[in-house]
């Protein structure tokens, strides 16, 4: 049985932030700074993004699963898991969510996030999965999306990367996510063709409903 969501009635406005493409290491300082500074009333917020080519490594993350990253960089990060790829095409979307306050901790946090790209990959007419054993979406065992997460004082921060339409070449130079041979694949290999933006504006709403949140858009940052 999944744990009932119990959104706070006055703190159920989830603010949404388009940002574009953004380099990676100042929005990952910029999820610190937000969760160190936040309180009991700050709103949570969902930041809508793409990153130029980079790999980062998480805190559990092992050197071995770089195989050969070239000139792409490498930036050791506070999130868990192994190592992943961003790029250009990519959907970025950082979760910052007071997890108290929601009622929920990470595991269930993990499988709204992945839920939410599985239904709105079955309204495309996909049939996609989760696995326990390797958080993320897949479709025939090939990943379209991977999950990352770090909890600092009950709030959370990091989330998905959704592969929209991009080039997928750079994952051939790790282990995906520490798991050898992984196949990645992405929704414009799938017959979808839609920007990365597109896709946001369009899933958020999937995410938001299945944790009970009214949103607000374009927040200035």
């Amino acid at each position: 049985m999944t744990a009932a969501i119990t959104t706070d009635p006055e703190h159920s406005v989830l603010h949404i932030r388009h940002l574009g493409l953004c380099e990676y290491e100042p929005v990952w300082h910029d999820m610190q700074a937000f969760t160190a500074q936040r309180d009991a009333a700050t709103e949570d917020e969902l930041w809508l993004l793409e990153h130029p080519p980079v790999y980062t490594l998480g805190m559990n993350g092992k050197a071995e699963h770089m195989l050969a990253p070239g000139a792409i960089p490498v930036v050791a990060i506070d999130r868990g898991g192994q190592v992943t790829y961003h790029g250009p095409g990519q959907l970025v979307a950082y979760v910052m969510l007071d997890l108290r306050r929601l009622g929920i901790g990470i595991r269930r946090l993990v499988e709204v996030l992945e839920q939410s790209v599985i239904d709105w990959l079955s309204e495309q007419g996909i049939v996609a999965q989760a696995r326990r054993d390797a958080p993320g979406v897949y479709v025939d065992g090939a990943k379209i999306a991977a999950l990352g997460l770090r909890v600092k004082h009950g709030c959370s921060y990091h989330g998905l990367a959704f592969n929209v339409d991009m080039d997928l070449e750079p994952f051939s130079r790790i282990n995906p996510c520490g798991y050898e041979g992984l196949a990645v694949t992405q929704l414009s290999d799938l017959g979808i063709s839609r920007s990365a933006e597109d896709v946001g504006k369009s899933w958020f709403p999937y995410l938001a409903s299945q944790l009970r949140y009214t949103v607000r858009q374009d927040i200035n940052k």
